[in-house]
């Protein structure tokens, strides 16, 4: 299992729900944290408990992920304090509407959801996963969605799909290396997103949201569900993971 600690995590949308479930889960082993929201004062409590607690160093940074300027800015502030990132989960995302009148579906649900739930992340990964093939090590854990066969959801599984295929490509480039990135499904969990009546708790979702970070096989382009792994520790999901799901790509 990958040792994290003192390494320098990047988690978007740490300020609820599963990201900050999962930013607890990586401070526990001791991995300093950069825990992104659109406000700084959305996670700075939540900074200065988790460095209290576990002993890590953590910052805030604040950007709204659907302007690639403030992308760029969020960025820019983590290079202007010398932070090596070393793992990157990119949780944050939007669901921005179901429409049961999916024919009169509009263009805003498509440019509003890749933008958010595509793109950011991706610019996130474009400027990072350089940086850690040079050292020789990087974890990068996209979180993605289940969702299928629902045209009253089109912008948001539009968008993850894509984001998985771009995954799934880079994995490719990254198979064999010890810079690895991977899928993560949370399943249906009663968050903002998920909405009240979802039947699984955020707690569910962990360890399997960040069982990526864990893996120490060199293996990319995998997908996580997180209900295979609810209940588990993280070294025995991180085994379970490594042991049970291969990689996609041909032999």
């Amino acid at each position: 299992m990958t040792e994290i600690k003192g390494k320098w995590a990047l988690v978007t949308g740490a300020s609820r729900g599963i990201g900050r479930l999962a930013a607890e889960c990586l401070a526990k082993y001791g991995c300093n944290l950069v825990l992104h929201s659109r406000t700084v004062s959305n996670t700075e409590t939540l900074t200065n408990e988790l460095s209290a607690k576990y002993g890590i160093d953590a910052y805030c940074v604040a950007a709204e992920l659907s302007k690639p300027e403030e992308v760029n800015k969020l960025i820019d502030e983590i290079e202007a304090k010398g932070t090596q990132i070393d793992i990157i989960l990119n949780n944050a995302g939007v669901q921005v509407a179901y429409r049961t009148d999916y024919y009169t579906t509009p263009v805003e649900d498509y440019t509003s959801s890749f933008q958010i739930n595509t793109i950011a992340p991706m610019m996130i990964c474009y400027h990072f996963i350089p940086k850690m093939i040079e050292r020789g090590f990087g974890r990068v854990v996209n979180t993605t969605s289940g969702i299928t066969l629902e045209p009253e959801q089109a912008g948001y599984s539009a968008s993850k799909a894509a984001l998985d295929k771009v995954t799934i490509d880079i994995g490719s480039k990254l198979e064999g290396s010890d810079v690895i990135i991977s899928l993560a499904d949370p399943g249906w969990c009663r968050t903002d997103l998920g909405g009240p009546n979802a039947p699984n708790s955020p707690e569910s979702a962990i360890p399997g949201v960040v069982v990526g970070v864990f893996v120490d096989d060199k293996k990319s382009g995998r997908l996580f569900r997180a209900g295979d792994f609810t209940g588990m520790s993280v070294e025995d999901a991180a085994a379970k993971a490594m042991a049970d799901i291969d990689s996609p790509y041909a032999k």
